[in-house]
């Protein structure tokens, strides 16, 4: 089971820490994870991990206790492009960058 997250405006490279946190992780492991994290995009991928397990309870039929993290891909979104002025009439380029992220759900296999 998928679920997207596009065009968040906080840098890849922040929201990457935190991705590589919960990555391989159980859903409900994550989750309290992420409860206590104290980085900002712990809160939107939260919310982002709570709607894919929805969707596979509800779509595929799948037991959340059973579900796993199989990816959590971050790409760069759109990159807003402003300018701050600067000495003798010049001016400074910024950047400002977005994520866009991408989760993956799987089952994990029951030990036989």
């Amino acid at each position: 089971m998928k679920a997207l997250l596009k065009n968040y405006r906080q840098s890849p490279r922040k929201v990457r820490l935190v991705a590589d946190l919960v990555k391989g992780k159980s859903v409900d492991d994550a989750l309290s994870a992420l409860r206590f994290l104290v980085k900002r995009a712990g809160t939107p991928l939260e919310k982002l991990i709570r709607s894919g397990a929805a969707n596979a309870e509800k779509n595929s039929g799948m037991d959340r206790k059973n579900l796993i993290i199989k990816s959590l891909r971050v790409d760069t979104g759109v990159t807003l492009k402003r300018s701050m002025p600067r000495a003798r009439g010049s001016a400074f380029p910024i950047k400002k960058r977005s994520s866009n992220v991408m989760l993956e759900l799987s089952e994990r296999k029951p030990i036989s």
